[in-house]
């Protein structure tokens, strides 16, 4: 082992060997299924998981594959693990995507609404980022409709994924009457917005609620109180943005009147 470099977990012990076992040169989707975590593990002679599907869920939303495997991927293409149905993946390659807050972008300073006790007692950067979402009706801001939030973490199936789940979903209506289904990702400073998410976002709408017109939003702070708040798509497997505002949740008192006409000059 090269110094400065860490030994694989084994997580990704299990996903290198996975992949290794199925891969063929030239290919560019690599099928498996969820019984193929526990063959890795017992042919490696290391302890399996209770959760077998965090081993996928890790790969998939917070952490990079062994650069084993990332060393195969050709130039400007990078693999991502998609559901294939029920207990079923598949290594894909697709383009690669990175949506990242625009930092020459003009931070909107809006009334902060979070009650003080909430800020104080929320566990997780996720946690915090819903409920300050929440309380501060950003995405009637931010889409123009009245938005009502249905669900937080809702797990269901997919047909053709597989077990999903988003983070928080709202339902929302405009002033012609026109209803949304809003399925929001929720990231902390240091995650990245991830193209598999937002897939299954927009399946799992299509399928559960084909009446209701999607609009896919990702949140992410990039400070305590500064939120940027983005609308995707996908097209050709790449995450697209449609719109991105970021917002400054501050006391009313430091919204200036220099800064209402500055707004005000915009809406116009």
């Amino acid at each position: 082992m090269p110094p400065n470099i860490p030994p694989l977990n084994r997580y990704q012990k299990i996903v290198e060997e996975i992949f290794f076992s199925k891969f063929k040169k030239g290919q560019t989707n690599v099928p498996f299924i969820r019984p193929d975590l526990a063959t890795a593990a017992k042919k490696l002679k290391i302890s399996l998981p209770k959760n077998l599907g965090d081993v996928i869920y890790s790969f998939r939303y917070r952490n990079n594959l062994p650069d084993s495997i990332l060393a195969t991927q050709p130039k400007g293409m990078e693999w991502i693990i998609e559901g294939g149905g029920s207990a079923k993946y598949l290594f894909k390659l697709v383009k690669i995507s990175r949506i990242l807050p625009n930092p020459n972008l003009i931070a909107i300073k809006i009334p902060d609404s979070t009650p003080e006790i909430i800020s104080a007692y929320s566990l997780t950067d996720e946690q915090a980022l819903l409920a300050k979402v929440r309380y501060n009706r950003l995405l009637d801001i931010f889409l123009g409709i009245a938005a009502y939030s249905l669900q937080n973490h809702l797990r269901t199936s997919v047909k053709g994924t597989g077990q999903v789940e988003i983070d928080e979903v709202y339902v929302g209506v405009d002033r012609n009457g026109c209803q949304y289904i809003i399925p929001v990702q929720a990231k902390g400073g240091s995650d990245q917005l991830s193209v598999v998410q937002t897939q299954q976002d927009l399946r799992c709408c299509a399928e559960k609620f084909p009446d209701l017109v999607c609009r896919a939003i990702s949140t992410q702070f990039i400070t305590e109180n500064l939120i940027a708040v983005f609308e995707l798509d996908v097209a050709d497997d790449q995450v697209q943005i449609v719109d991105e505002k970021h917002y400054c949740l501050v006391p009313a008192s430091d919204i200036s009147g220099v800064d209402l006409k500055k707004y005000s000059r915009r809406s116009v």
